[in-house]
């Protein structure tokens, strides 16, 4: 039989259903990716490597769909909060993928775009050298503890009635979860910002 002159697949289909199926099951494996799109296991190799090329592929997917404008006369602090609420919000979507793409490198050229405007911005500020690589971790690992936290179930503290009254009292205060996840973001991503402002100052005294 001849082979058919248009792929009975495409990348994007692969993407859309590998994204399917951690949004539900939190996680994917070839042969339900293979079932889902209705081809066998083999023709998925036809489009993709594998199983870390399909992960890489949905990271620059859900960061694509979370666009972001840097304005020309942005100081690096709003350049930052964009950047970084643009990356949570592409988590907020898929929350469940986040796990799986912090144990590969990463690769995808729009993700790759995001790092160098990340780098940028911190370059404008006055960050040099090492500095400036160690920022864009503990920017990177803050979206991400974040992105984590939008996966996790709508209880995450239950306290016992006795003996833990200042976390019980705490917890009275947080609101449902989407409101409590959405105002720690607010308060972290300030104290992160106003930390790597005093850092800067500290290194100029």
């Amino acid at each position: 039989m001849a082979r058919p002159l248009v792929p009975l697949i495409s990348i994007d289909a692969l993407v859309t259903a590998a994204l399917e199926l951690v949004d539900e099951a939190g996680d994917f494996s070839l042969p339900k990716l293979a079932k889902r799109i209705g081809v066998s296991q083999s023709s998925i190799y036809n489009h993709v490597s594998g199983r870390e090329e399909i992960l890489e592929l949905m990271r620059g997917r859900i960061i694509a769909e979370s666009p972001y404008a840097l304005e020309d006369g942005h100081d690096w602090e709003a350049s930052l909060r964009t950047i970084v609420r643009s990356y949570r919000d592409a988590f907020a979507r898929h929350p469940k993928l986040a796990p799986l793409l912090v144990l590969q490198t990463v690769q995808d050229d729009k993700v790759m775009g995001l790092y160098e405007d990340l780098a940028v911005a911190l370059e404008a500020a006055g960050f040099r050298g090492r500095d400036v690589m160690s920022a864009i971790s503990t920017i990177d690992s803050f979206a991400l503890g974040f992105a984590l936290d939008l996966a996790a179930p709508e209880v995450v503290w239950a306290p016992p009635a006795q003996g833990y009254p200042a976390l019980t009292n705490a917890l009275a205060f947080a609101g449902p979860a989407g409101e409590r996840g959405e105002a720690a973001f607010d308060f972290g991503l300030e104290i992160l910002v106003a930390g790597l402002h005093s850092r800067l100052q500290s290194t100029v005294l």
